[in-house]
């Protein structure tokens, strides 16, 4: 089905559709925080004009090292990427030609990437279990795993993660985790065993908890040799100086964080008690999205279509192996969004 593999572009869903886009629609398919960027970007924006006339610092400096500060490694271990996307698409180069195993469901550019530079991939179902994975894996180049999983906002069970990593510790395969979405969870993370693993690299986006996808910055986390291996495919100045500038702010903003984890939660846990008592299934998630279906459809195709005419746009799963369409993923909204949410999916309950 040739629909867009990505959430937060209404316009070709509702083009690929053949639907006519309502005057006024609610993106539920974008997963940033639905609260908006830390007023202080707002704040200090205009001062900042003045950078874009300059070249940025090609490494970053300022703010690799706040990040090596915050993570409790050294900044060679650090690596900034135009988005985490960037950083994705280094991983596929590094392994360029190899065998891959991504766990799965999982975000789609992890295979995207990887076959753009001839990969093998296989895939293997979260459901089969550790061993199964492990198994999969030990001859692999690199295993990808998405923890807060993106599409089901699950957490990967820590003790099952780290049995994989002892397990993988004698072999060549990095064990890539994902950590998009882990503040919106807490503060957990597995950066803190960098130490004890060679081959782990961590992934990390700034641009879901401070909103700013449009500026599109992340980074990796590894041992100085993978970083090294990694930067020698890093274009010249890969992140511009207003995405540099507004990282370094919002990561000053603690309480930015604990705010939005705070109203997030809450609203989570209010969608969870209305799709329970109207019947809905739906994954138990961590962050800031979340999977549900009509327990009454295999295919959601008929609810997606309902609410997209009503002018609310959720994520399909049709290009997550796996799930083939069987759920779709809901962003979680302001309270205002989300009751407006609620009376659709109502609405379509009661004519079903």
């Amino acid at each position: 089905m040739n629909l867009p593999a990505h959430g937060a572009n209404p316009a070709h869903l509702y083009e690929k559709i053949n639907l006519a886009q309502p005057a006024q629609i609610f993106d539920f398919s974008v997963n940033t925080n639905p609260y908006g960027s830390p007023p202080s970007l707002k704040e200090k924006w205009n001062e900042w004009f003045g950078a874009v006339s300059d070249y940025p610092d090609p490494e970053g400096r300022s703010l690799t090292q706040l990040l090596a500060r915050q993570n409790d490694v050294m900044p060679d271990q650090v690596l900034l990427g135009n988005g985490a996307a960037e950083v994705i698409q280094f991983l596929g180069q590094l392994i360029q030609g190899k065998r891959v195993v991504i766990v799965q469901p999982a975000f789609s550019e992890y295979e995207t990437a990887c076959r753009a530079y001839g990969c093998e991939v296989d895939f293997v179902s979260i459901d089969e279990g550790v061993e199964s994975i492990v198994e999969v894996a030990k001859e692999a180049a690199a295993l990808f795993i998405c923890t807060p999983n993106n599409p089901t906002g699950l957490l990967f069970q820590s003790d099952d993660l780290l049995h994989i990593l002892d397990q993988l510790q004698g072999s060549s395969c990095l064990v890539i985790i994902d950590e998009a979405f882990y503040d919106f969870a807490g503060s957990f993370t597995y950066a803190t065993y960098l130490s004890n693993y060679p081959q782990l690299v961590i992934l990390r986006s700034l641009t879901k908890m401070y909103a700013i996808a449009g500026l599109r910055i992340g980074y990796a986390l590894a041992s100085e040799t993978i970083i090294k291996r990694l930067a020698r495919f890093r274009p010249q100045w890969n992140v511009n100086a207003l995405a540099l500038l507004a990282a370094e702010t919002a990561l000053l903003d603690s309480t930015f964080v604990q705010t939005s984890r705070q109203w997030i939660q809450e609203e989570r846990e209010q969608m969870f008690e209305f799709l329970e008592k109207t019947g809905f299934h739906f994954t138990r998630s961590s962050v800031n999205f979340y999977l549900l279906r009509d327990p009454n459809l295999s295919d959601q195709r008929p609810l997606l279509e309902f609410l997209l005419k009503k002018g609310f746009v959720l994520r399909h799963t049709y290009n997550y192996p796996t799930l083939n369409g069987r759920w779709l993923r809901a962003a979680v909204k302001t309270k205002e969004e989300n009751d407006q949410l609620k009376e659709a999916l109502l609405a379509w309950k009661q004519h079903n």
